[in-house]
């Protein structure tokens, strides 16, 4: 499959991509490139050969759901550039 130059800035334009013409024609080769790197892949034999793992095989590690406020109170007020006790003080925004 090649794609011609009416086709490729339509796909610009549909991905919302502006291009020049100066670069139509590379833009051009490499779309050419992707779709030939495509038709290879779909020359491949796979029949008979299972999936690799997937979300249907794989199972979610379970832990226990216990809430946490991570303890690092002082830690985080550390990084403000001013508080006010355990809060961080902001200027007035809003009259």
């Amino acid at each position: 499959m090649s794609l011609d130059p009416a086709t490729v800035r339509r796909i610009a334009r549909l991905a919302r991509i502006g291009i020049d013409e100066s670069d139509l024609q590379a833009l051009q080769g490499e779309l050419n490139g992707i779709l030939g790197w495509i038709e290879q892949l779909n020359e491949v034999d796979i029949d008979g050969v299972e999936p690799m793992v997937g979300t249907g095989h794989a199972a979610l590690r379970m832990r226990d759901d216990m809430v946490t406020d991570g303890d690092a109170r002082d830690a985080v007020l550390s990084n403000a550039p001013d508080a006010a006790g355990p809060f961080y003080t902001v200027p007035k925004v809003v009259e």
